[in-house]
């Protein structure tokens, strides 16, 4: 069970702000699917081959999924700079763990989180597949 929503909506006004300040956390940009407005939402996001791996902590109905699905686009900003990202989609756990680097630190399993949204990131360089011979 993703983190109950009470606590996002807690997030929303406390955690969130004071992350944003602090400029440390990957911070997605985002467009209200019916206000048409610009959101900031500090989380967590894995570079991956091609994009990034989002972990919806509070689950895939949270706005800042729903809206960028809906979008079909968002931006992150992440290590000073800015990529713009497309495709998002849902995926299984399976899949995002077999996209994430060895040794990745994954969410506990109480979250027993069952979607993750990956999105490609343009800008983004694929990292080569290495064959061993």
């Amino acid at each position: 069970m993703p983190m109950p929503r009470w606590w996002a909506r807690m997030n929303k006004y406390t955690f969130n702000p004071a992350e944003l300040k602090k400029g440390k956390r990957p911070v997605i940009i985002h467009v209200g699917r019916t206000s048409g407005r610009e959101y900031q939402t500090p989380l967590d996001a894995h570079r991956v081959d091609g994009g990034y791996l989002f972990v919806p902590v509070y689950g895939v109905e949270s706005d800042w999924v729903r809206n960028v699905l809906a979008a079909g686009s968002a931006r992150l900003r992440v290590d000073g700079s800015e990529v713009s990202l497309s495709s998002p989609r849902l995926i299984d756990a399976d899949a995002a763990f077999a996209l994430l680097p060895e040794g990745t630190e994954r969410p506990p399993r109480w979250l027993k989180l069952e979607q993750y949204l990956l999105a490609d990131g343009l800008g983004v360089e694929r990292q080569e597949r290495r064959s061993e011979a």
